[in-house]
């Protein structure tokens, strides 16, 4: 008897080494991917990351669900990617706001709840100008006649936000530096609440990728006044630049991509990374971006590296320009 359970001993001793083989080489992905959006549903984020995971369940034949976890900002569900298992199985579609929460936590002498090395990035899906839209309601039809009122009036003209130093704060920012405006910002935990509140007159001027207010400037509830690009956007080519109009350093685009915790294996950032590449050829999705007004804007690899570090600068100085809040 014993001689037996020695036996079946030994011989589960042995398969051990090639279970935990087994289970390091399985087939990625073998359950449902987390997609976490650090805002609520309509915004910018969302708007590219429901696509996004549609397209990726027909590639991977796993649920993607996204999750939106709103909260200060974007640093909330941000800060949960970073401290998620580096797994493949939790990843953070996130704006170009991701390098500037970390800043702006600094300069209001906080810790800040993530790093952006805690991140891995991916790819990036879209990079949109910005568009300054406002009520079709509103009097001003030209951002000239909304800055001579903005100078008549300091403070009483409202803007909202996806919170303090978000990338609708961190536009609008520019522009309102630039032009020497005292305008009033009213931040909302994202930036489908900030599009609310300026259809429902809450606040009367937005900065918005094209994504989100697309359906309502068809409806004609909303009229772009401005973009933030360094060139007219593709279907907006009656709406002037900020640079045509005489504002040089008014540049801005909001920018999505996906992001892994920092420390996940190679071979599964490769693989997310090859599947992002062949959802974003297709046609598809890149249809379906287009009809939600923000065009695929494919880069990956070094080249991502390369385009979020650059930006990252950038915006980093942008928010020092902003300086504390209190």
């Amino acid at each position: 008897m014993l001689r037996r359970q020695l036996i079946a001993a030994g011989g589960a001793l042995a398969a051990a080494p090639l279970l935990g083989t087994a289970r390091a080489q399985e087939t990625y992905p073998s359950r449902p991917i987390q997609m976490v959006v650090a805002f609520p549903p309509g915004g910018q984020a969302d708007v590219t990351a429901r696509p996004l995971a549609a397209a990726l369940e027909k590639q991977f034949g796993q649920a993607v669900p996204v999750v939106n976890r709103a909260g200060a900002g974007g640093i909330v569900g941000s800060a949960s990617v970073a401290r998620a298992e580096p797994d493949g199985y939790t990843a953070l579609l996130a704006l170009s706001s991701l390098a500037v929460l970390p800043e702006a936590e600094r300069i209001q002498g906080r810790t800040p709840a993530y790093t952006v090395d805690q991140f891995a990035p991916i790819a990036r899906i879209t990079a949109d100008p910005t568009l300054l839209v406002v009520p079709s309601a509103s009097p001003w039809r030209s951002v000239a006649e909304l800055v001579e009122d903005a100078k008549k009036r300091p403070g009483a003209i409202s803007y909202g936000s996806a919170g303090n130093y978000s990338t609708l704060h961190v536009a609008m920012a520019m522009f309102t530096g630039a032009a020497g405006l005292d305008m009033l910002h009213v931040p909302f935990q994202g930036g489908g609440p900030a599009l609310t509140a300026l259809l429902s007159g809450t606040v009367q001027t937005l900065a918005s990728g094209p994504g989100p207010v697309l359906p309502h400037l068809r409806e004609g509830r909303l009229r772009p006044l401005a973009c933030w690009g360094a060139e007219r956007i593709s279907g907006f080519e009656q709406v002037p630049t900020f640079i045509e109009l005489g504002y040089p350093e008014v540049e801005f685009y909001i920018w999505t991509g996906l992001f892994l915790p920092a420390g996940t294996p190679a071979p599964i950032q490769e693989r997310m990374r090859t599947t992002l590449r062949s959802v974003c050829e297709a046609a598809p999705l890149r249809q379906a971006l287009a009809t939600a007004g923000s065009p695929v804007a494919y880069q990956d690899g070094e080249a991502f590296s390369r385009f979020f570090a650059a930006d990252n600068e950038r915006l980093i100085r942008a928010v020092r320009r902003i300086g504390r809040l209190d």
